[in-house]
């Protein structure tokens, strides 16, 4: 039972991670999730938001094809100073209401301060005057900083015209910038981002709606997936709770089966605990110096008293006989087995051995190198919070593992702990580490190494690689977000995208339409790219005959010529190839495609290399759906 309940908590947080994927993507990252039947949108279009009024447009038509055709009614209120409403009230949710929606969207202008009461006013007493007799009505207000009136005026306003009625207010705060305005215009009533969000909380709170709050990096602050996080870690933690069960039962009834003598009621009877004895570990093999020594301790008292006499000589003039340099040869295996044991405390050391000729000594004098320190310090990371324009390629090789300097092998293990078998030439054969067991060790490369670091320092570098790791997990999430989940980052600043509109492509033509008109808006105009549009099947068209700035009015025009795409026809690539190299000053081109072409494949590749030659231009594919192999 125990089992089978980890499993229906582990498919149900699977389930909750589904969840959350689907509300942070398209419209519902911008608005929530939109679950009224009849709904007024309020949009802030006040004089500081004329920077991102492209933002805003995008914005409500994702709105209006993705969410808004699945309600009753609806209605668009704009606001600044002045209340600007689509209609005089809530109108059906058909397809051409949509389509003149969005019209009228595209002719809004940004001006004034944020009049929220006037709209909300506007909105309830006008769209939801006959509140008493509906079910499932909704405002959603979309804003980019605090309103003119203070948030207790409008927080009891809100709490009095919808309490006993079924309507709520729905917050969709958009954080832009974290100062005033790039364009310099004060609002009437201004708050940083943060004590905006907290002002509207208090609004959504009085009204039992939902605060969405959001990015251009992604979602701060949703309720609709905070409430899913809440219910995850509670999975989670029963899930945690069901395997510590199992684990004491597994131990349980070991212990039953290792003592099956014990009786289970007798709980005062202890399992006796067997004793276990250190082992002894075997002595270091004695050196040949060291055999002397212990041969002259063993022998009688004269003789040792004698040699310690011997040992205290020294010699008072140039006839007594010091053994020159050649006498190391003579004892190779006492030097080289001290090279191995410097000592730490002085530079210098000396050794005094008998010579083969009668009471002569012979002395060694040998320097030590220094030693040095092999360990290093866990370096301190720092990130950039900002998305930088460039290929991952770029990016890693600035914030890579290997540049941060936090590669594990680098930081636990140095050049004097390295354990792996060596030539010993008295022996004339490899020998490896006699007690290696006693030592933490571990395999990296394909060597054997000793582990060198304390604990705190693995602390500090866990810390820091955490740090790493959700720096990488914010990166690719932005690279999955918008219209880069598609086209990927547009690095070029010229650029001609190609799109496939053949037969093949009508099940998807629909979603590729609604992507390229995001590239437009979210990187192609931002990121000021010149560019051209192609579509090919069995014939090629072009938006213009040149690469073209992306301006307002050039990216009005590309929206307007993309939503006439219908597909039809075979895939020809080569002919659309030869009109897009024939533009100048481009720079790669953006080929999507969902299938092989159909010209021979090396003719394409050969041609490609023939005007690569004289118009060095990069060429990236999409693959969309592609089912050829």
């Amino acid at each position: 039972f125990i089992f089978y309940a980890q499993k229906l908590l582990a498919k149900m947080v699977r389930l909750y991670e589904n969840r959350i994927d689907w509300l942070s993507v398209a419209s519902r990252g911008i608005w929530g999730s939109v679950c009224e039947r009849r709904v007024v949108i309020l949009v802030d279009i006040s004089a500081t938001n004329s920077m991102y009024i492209i933002r805003i447009q995008h914005s409500l038509r994702l709105l209006l094809e993705e969410q808004l055709s699945n309600t009753d009614y609806f209605n668009i209120i704009a606001f600044g100073s002045d209340v600007v409403p689509w209609q005089l009230e809530l109108v059906p949710s058909q397809p051409a209401n949509l389509q003149n929606a969005w019209r009228w969207v595209l002719s809004l202008q940004c001006k004034g301060s944020r009049n929220f009461m006037s709209a909300l006013r506007r909105a309830v007493e006008v769209d939801f005057k006959d509140k008493d007799k509906h079910k499932s009505q909704g405002l959603y207000l979309l804003t980019t900083g605090i309103p003119d009136q203070e948030t207790h005026t409008i927080s009891a306003y809100v709490a009095e015209v919808c309490r006993g009625f079924d309507l709520q207010l729905h917050v969709c705060l958009f954080s832009v910038t974290e100062d005033v305005d790039s364009s310099g215009i004060i609002p009437a009533h201004y708050a940083n981002p943060t004590e905006t969000a907290i002002a509207f909380k208090q609004i959504v709170q009085a009204a039992r709606g939902r605060f969405h709050w959001f990015g251009e990096a992604g979602i701060f602050e949703s309720d609709d997936i905070t409430i899913i996080v809440s219910e995850m870690e509670k999975a989670n933690n029963y899930s945690q709770k069901c395997a510590f069960l199992v684990e004491s039962l597994k131990h349980r009834s070991v212990n039953q089966s290792v003592n099956p003598f014990v009786p289970e009621g007798d709980s005062n009877v202890l399992p006796k605990k067997e004793k276990i004895k250190p082992k002894k570990l075997p002595s270091p093999k004695p050196t040949a110096l060291s055999l002397a020594r212990m041969n002259i301790k063993n022998n009688h008292g004269a003789e040792r008293n004698a040699s310690v006499r011997v040992l205290a000589w020294r010699p008072t003039s140039a006839k007594a006989e010091i053994p020159p340099a050649q006498t190391i040869k003579e004892r190779p295996q006492t030097e080289n087995k001290r090279k191995h044991k410097p000592r730490k405390q002085c530079e210098f050391s000396v050794s005094v051995f008998y010579t083969d000729k009668g009471r002569n000594v012979g002395t060694v004098y040998r320097k030590y190198p220094k030693l040095t320190c092999v360990r290093k310090s866990v370096p301190s990371v720092t990130l950039p919070k900002k998305e930088e324009l460039c290929s991952s390629k770029e990016w890693l090789t600035k914030y890579g593992i290997k540049k941060l300097k936090l590669e594990l092998p680098r930081l636990v293990f140095g050049p004097g702990c390295t354990h792996q078998k060596k030539t010993v030439a008295s022996l004339h054969k490899k020998v490896t580490a006699k007690y290696c067991t006693i030592f933490p060790s571990v395999e990296i490369n394909g060597v054997v190494k000793h582990l060198q670091i304390q604990p705190k320092e693995l602390a500090i570098y866990t810390e820091q690689l955490e740090k790493v790791v959700q720096r990488y997990i914010k990166r690719i999430q932005w690279l999955l977000s918008g219209s880069r989940r598609l086209f990927g980052t547009i690095l070029e600043t010229n650029v001609c995208v190609l799109i496939d509109t053949s037969g093949s492509m009508d099940p998807y033509l629909p979603h590729i339409t609604k992507e390229l008109i995001s590239l437009i808006w979210e990187q192609l105009r931002k990121n000021e790219v010149r560019f051209n549009l192609l579509r090919f099947a069995e014939n090629t068209e072009c938006w213009k005959e040149c690469l073209v700035e992306a301006t307002d009015e050039t990216c009005h025009d590309a929206v307007q010529w993309v939503s006439t795409f219908h597909a039809h026809g075979n895939t020809c690539i080569l002919t659309v190839l030869q009109k897009a190299f024939s533009f100048q000053g481009t720079e790669a081109l953006y080929v999507l495609t969902d299938g092989k072409p159909d010209t021979s494949c090396s003719l394409i590749l050969k041609e490609i290399e023939r005007l690569r030659k004289k118009q060095d231009i990069k060429i990236h594919t999409i693959s969309f759906s592609c089912t050829d192999r």
